[in-house]
């Protein structure tokens, strides 16, 4: 092999373990840069674990703001239910309660253990959104081809930042049927 061959093949080699190097260490450095995202609610969902049911409290309503609520509802996979929100949007004062109903219906010949489980757009205001009452905070049984209207009381805090007009609230049905059997 020619000196000239033998140093090409020597920087190469150089190269590619700097790369894996770097690409090593660009990996190792993901997890705090996620937690600092998730720190600053750049990244922000209900999760089960941390939903939490707020008391309903007097706020005083701010008349002069309207806030239009988006609700979108999915179901995960092969999850064979029907499910909707009864309204698809709703235009509320801050400070408001209001009552929304969803409609599920479990479309199999056997029982069916399901979770909904919420998220935001923009998410940040999650932190505003406050549930007093929600089918998403327990895990929901339905029997054979059984129908449900679920309510949902919400109020949305007069605190929220004026620059949000418009907040999206979307929930994703899950079947936990298998998950809950085995535990």
């Amino acid at each position: 092999m020619s000196e000239g061959l033998r140093k090409k093949n020597a920087k190469l080699v150089r190269t590619l373990v700097l790369v894996a190097a770097a690409m090593f260490g660009f990996g190792y450095a993901l997890v705090p840069i996620y937690d600092v995202l998730c720190e600053w609610k750049w990244i922000e969902r209900d999760r089960p674990d941390d939903i939490k049911k707020v008391p309903e409290v007097a706020y005083k309503v701010d008349m002069s703001r309207e806030i239009t609520i988006e609700f979108m509802t999915t179901l995960n996979e092969s999850t064979p239910m029907e499910f909707r929100a009864e309204k698809k949007q709703l235009k509320v004062h801050p400070g408001e309660y209001h009552t929304v109903n969803f409609y599920a219906e479990n479309k199999a010949d056997k029982v069916l253990l399901a979770r909904a489980i919420a998220s935001f757009s923009p998410a940040i205001t999650s932190s505003y959104f406050e549930k007093i009452q929600c089918f998403c905070f327990s895990e929901q049984t339905f029997k054979p081809k059984e129908a449900k209207t679920m309510p949902m009381r919400f109020v949305i805090n007069p605190e929220l930042p004026e620059q949000y007009k418009t907040i999206t609230l979307s929930y994703t049905f899950f079947d936990n049927t298998e998950k809950s059997v085995n535990k």
